[in-house]
């Protein structure tokens, strides 16, 4: 029997316990692909860009890899300066260089988020020619509709749109903006995962319309930022886009939290973790599987992401990366590191960046 009190809110305990030094997260090699789609058809160099980067040509040929957060903002605005497009070539006509950094300036003088969210989407639409938006308010809350003027495009056109327009009302508000749903008329990515950690978890394909639902109680929220914050804001763009403003209440998210507050060796086993979190031990594992994703998994994805930050971020052997995320022995986070990423760990370092 679940445990009554199983939905309450308990935050786990700091420790101050050396750690490591954790990484920010990575992002699949899908979206990297995806990313150079366009530059790839308009004839751009995209191997080039990739050295440029730091991205080894080997991890491009296995579907598990990842890349830092850090490296895929790197290509990020690699891209956007090679093509003078910060919609990376995805719309008939480019969103010229700057055109971010000028949205988010002007909007930041709005009095509310729904204010700044029709002066955001005016803009766009007089940018883009292929999507058009269009905002409605009914009595289950605010819809986000996105009309396709020339063909059905692929989910990350979609995602790098909402996620342009997505960030910058969270900014404004300074808080998350919870989306509710998500529907969309193209076909389902081999690999969504890394969207659904993105926006939310109810996320449907081959609808008739796209159509993003938010709370509309977030049109009312005041904006709370000034030219300071801009700057910071700007500073850290776009690493603002890929990660921040995920959802702090789900389940995983408190967890992964305190697991990176903590040396990998003072990690507790699943029943102790329910304990601590006052819940039983289904009703852990049903709500993280709810979220698509195990106790398991969230370990493996912190390891993994720290171990591929060390590896392209600093000149840590091997032997001391797999000592400060608690592996028996450099063979066995080898073999961890292989089953996770489908390479080895010396991949990550071929490029010589570090």
């Amino acid at each position: 029997m679940e445990n009554t009190q199983g939905d309450q809110q308990h935050d786990l305990p700091f420790s101050s316990t050396q750690q490591p030094k954790y990484s920010k997260g990575t992002i699949s090699i899908a979206l990297v692909h995806e990313a150079l789609a366009s530059a790839k058809m308009q004839g751009v160099n995209t191997e080039q860009l990739l050295l440029q980067v730091g991205i080894p040509l080997e991890l491009m040929n296995s579907s598990k890899t990842r890349v830092s957060v850090s490296v895929y903002a790197q290509l990020w605005i690699a891209l956007a300066d090679l093509m003078n497009d910060e919609f990376f070539g995805m719309d008939r006509h480019p969103m010229r260089r700057g055109s971010y950094q000028l949205i988010s300036r002007l909007v930041m003088h709005s009095e509310t988020v729904g204010q700044a969210l029709k002066h955001i989407l005016q803009f766009f639409n007089s940018i883009f020619d292929d999507i058009h938006s269009e905002l409605k308010i009914d009595q289950e809350g605010m819809l986000l509709i996105l009309h396709d003027h020339h063909s059905i495009k692929p989910m990350f056109s979609y995602a790098t749109y909402l996620m342009l327009i997505h960030t910058l009302m969270c900014w404004l508000a300074d808080q998350r903006i919870l989306i509710e749903h998500i529907q969309l008329c193209c076909h389902a990515p081999i690999d969504d995962q890394d969207y659904r950690v993105r926006f939310c978890e109810n996320i449907t394909y081959s609808a008739k319309q796209n159509q993003i639902r938010f709370d509309a109680t977030c049109l009312n929220i005041k904006i709370k930022q000034d030219k300071q914050s801009w700057y910071q804001f700007m500073l850290h763009t776009p690493q603002n886009l890929l990660t921040r403003f995920k959802n702090p209440d789900a389940l995983s998210s408190r967890i992964r939290k305190h697991l990176m507050q903590v040396h990998p060796s003072q990690w507790l086993e699943l029943n102790a973790l329910s304990q601590r979190l006052n819940m039983s031990e289904a009703t852990v594992q049903r709500r993280l599987k709810h979220e698509g994703l195990s106790y398991q998994q969230l370990k493996n994805d912190i390891r993994r992401d720290t171990a591929i930050e060390f590896l392209t971020k600093t000149e840590k052997s091997i032997q001391a990366i797999s000592d400060e995320l608690n592996f028996q022995d450099p063979s066995a986070f080898h073999r961890a590191f292989k089953k996770w990423t489908g390479v080895s760990p010396g991949t990550y370092r071929s490029s010589g960046e570090v």
